[in-house]
């Protein structure tokens, strides 16, 4: 029976499980492959505070040395499922089961694929997923944003202070965006616009990406031009399937919790990019990872 599970050894799960450890506090990690979570496909991180720029794979492992300072154990495996019992929770992976007095969920999300040639293959070469994260590194280039939501053209915008040119391509003929969100673009004169578009391929060098496949769903027509990179916005989805009959999930699966970072469930707490929030980032990340460790502690005292 440990003290708290930790499930995703990301920022957020690994310094959860820090706090709680130097706690003195019985804590278990469990991730489902190497410690970092999105770090680790992140080629270089120049915002978080202490370094002015880090391989995202040594920011992981600086973190993960960190963790295991206090006496965190740590597990793999793949968590299929989670049971509230009250006095304890069961952590149900493919081959072991854990007994936990709170859990502390830190799973993560992925960014919703395309599927298009090239995408994989440039992925942290020109194709991204974060302008917050990526988009100083376009300095005066010419980019490409594909998806016609509030994230898309919020980071088209954002793109446009260090761009030369965005263009945001959307296949229908208007945006989906808030009306504001929009009038900032459209007075935007870096912005331009491809309508009934849809991304067919990426290519480029072993390098990076040089060109963009663009098809008219009207026109049926194609045509390639020329990109430096291509930042795709079609949708996050969150690693919630496990924790669906705990309902603490909202009706898009991300996690909801109060700025204590507990659920709706006591002893269940839940950080990092699961979490039902706008800003996605390591260093908030890392903060709300500090908060449910130290009430994870508050909970277990209250709780005696």
């Amino acid at each position: 029976m440990y003290d708290v599970i930790v499930i995703g050894a990301g920022p957020a799960g690994m310094t959860a499980a820090l706090y709680a450890s130097r706690s003195n506090l019985s804590v278990l990690l469990i991730e489902r492959g190497a410690p970092g979570g999105q770090m680790n496909n992140t080629a270089e991180v120049e915002n978080y505070p202490g370094f002015n720029s880090i391989m995202g794979p040594e920011l992981a492992n600086k973190m993960y040395e960190g963790v295991n300072q206090f006496g965190a154990e740590n597990a793999y495996g793949i968590v299929e499922s989670v049971k509230d019992f009250g006095t304890y929770k069961l952590v149900h992976c493919e081959d072991q089961d854990y007994k936990g007095k709170t859990i502390v969920i830190a799973t993560g999300c992925v960014h919703r694929k395309l599927g298009v040639p090239g995408e994989e293959e440039f992925a942290g070469r020109g194709v991204s997923y974060c302008a917050v994260c990526d988009g100083a590194f376009f300095r005066e280039k010419e980019l490409y944003v594909i998806g016609g939501g509030d994230s898309a053209v919020e980071e088209g915008i954002y793109l446009t202070q260090f761009a030369k040119k965005v263009t945001i391509v959307h296949r229908r003929n208007e945006l989906r965006a808030q009306k504001i969100i929009q009038d900032r673009a459209f007075a935007n004169p870096k912005i331009d616009f491809k309508w009934d578009s849809v991304l067919e391929e990426i290519s480029g060098n072993q390098m990076q990406v040089t060109q963009v496949k663009i098809k008219n769903l009207k026109t049926e027509t194609e045509e390639v031009l020329p990109a430096d990179g291509v930042f795709i916005y079609v949708g996050l989805d969150p690693l919630t399937q496990a924790f669906e009959d705990l309902n603490i999930t909202n009706a898009e699966g991300w996690i909801e919790t109060d700025i204590e970072m507990r659920t709706n469930i006591p002893g269940i707490f839940a950080v990092g990019d699961v979490r039902e929030k706008n800003l996605r980032q390591i260093v908030t990340a890392v903060g709300e990872g500090g908060i449910a460790g130290q009430q994870v502690y508050n909970y277990l005292e209250e709780t005696k």
